[in-house]
């Protein structure tokens, strides 16, 4: 009994051992490196401040104080990054991403140039979540969605994959709108400029974006809500229907509901898979620690982004249960994009 205690307490001295020594090597690989944001964005707009502001909170939380900068990586509607992380990214903690957050979704519903599996990234969490809105200039000529429906209006898109694509086609298909999708633009901020030169007439993303990017729009009435897609209506927008709200019949929610799941994944962090646990868990609590800090939330504050952190288990979750959908919920829900 003495020599089998003796050794069940090596043991686990041995495994203590070994996974101090694994934290202390992790500790080690951050100093003198620098970590890459991959922002599938663009540069301006919601995604590419939020991550400019990590760089000068995160790598505090991170031992070794690694530098950090951002590389914008836009195109294909923010599959291009998406695939760069799953594909070619380092896998040892150097490159993290903040992606698009219907790229889960584009995965099962469109698929195409889809070159990643969304479930087995590694996720660092997420600042907050937020409804997006569809929108359109102020003298359209649509200030409804049944004007819409009798009224063709173009709207700027980056790519299939993006959301604010997915949005209005889906829109186009079931509730019967007449968004006229120009394609092309390599971010968000370009489309912007294209409704103020009067380009294209509307679009959809965020709506904490839109007062962060543009505050005067709203005040001088320059858009004209027509929807807003997420879980629930956004306080100071309860006057504006929800996505799932217009449908028509019960089959119709259900394709409108998954198609309204990213939402609930904000502007999500992830780290290519492959990257060692112990460096995913060093990262994952800076993430949350900057969140949390009261220097990077004052500078959230002056960029307009109100931050209520989700974390990297609930991120997984959602992206699961979208990549795992019920079968015929998806089919129902590709049904509705085809020909589009």
């Amino acid at each position: 009994m003495f020599g089998m205690t003796n050794y069940r307490s090596q043991s686990i001295i041995a495994l203590c051992t070994l996974s101090l020594a694994s934290t202390a090597h992790a500790d080690e690989f951050f100093k003198d490196k620098i970590i890459t944001i991959i922002n599938s964005t663009g540069n301006g707009g919601s995604y590419f401040n939020i991550a400019q502001v990590l760089t000068r909170h995160m790598p505090k939380f991170i031992p070794g104080n690694p530098g950090m900068v951002v590389k914008s990586m836009p195109g294909g509607g923010n599959v291009l990054a998406t695939n760069f992380m799953y594909n070619v990214a380092p896998k040892d903690g150097t490159h993290i991403a903040t992606i698009n957050n219907s790229i889960p979704l584009h995965q099962v519903l469109d698929g195409k140039g889809v070159r990643y599996d969304a479930s087995k990234f590694n996720w660092l969490g997420s600042p907050g979540t937020y409804n997006s809105v569809a929108y359109v200039w102020h003298d359209a000529g649509v200030k409804t969605i049944a004007d819409l429906k009798q009224k063709e209006i173009t709207l700027g898109g980056t790519g299939v994959g993006s959301s604010i694509v997915i949005y209005p086609m889906v829109m186009n298909k079931l509730l019967n709108t007449k968004f006229k999708i120009i394609l092309g633009y390599q971010s968000t901020m370009q489309i912007d400029i294209a409704m103020e030169r009067g380009e294209v007439a509307a679009r959809t993303g965020s709506y904490s974006a839109l007062m962060a990017d543009h505050p005067d729009w709203m005040p001088e009435k320059k858009v004209v809500l027509l929807a807003q897609i997420g879980g629930k209506r956004e306080i100071g927008l309860e006057h504006v229907p929800l996505l799932t709200e217009l449908a028509e019949n019960e089959e119709q929610r259900q394709i409108l509901k998954l198609v309204s799941s990213p939402i609930a994944l904000g502007r999500p962090y992830l780290t290519p898979p492959g990257v060692p646990e112990e460096r995913v868990a060093i990262l994952r609590n800076a993430f949350q620690a900057a969140l949390r800090d009261p220097a990077c939330l004052d500078e959230m504050k002056r960029i307009q982004t109100d931050i209520d952190p989700v974390s990297a288990e609930d991120i997984a979750r959602i992206v699961r249960d979208t990549v795992d959908a019920p079968k015929d919920i998806i089919e129902k829900a590709k049904a509705a994009m085809d020909n589009m």
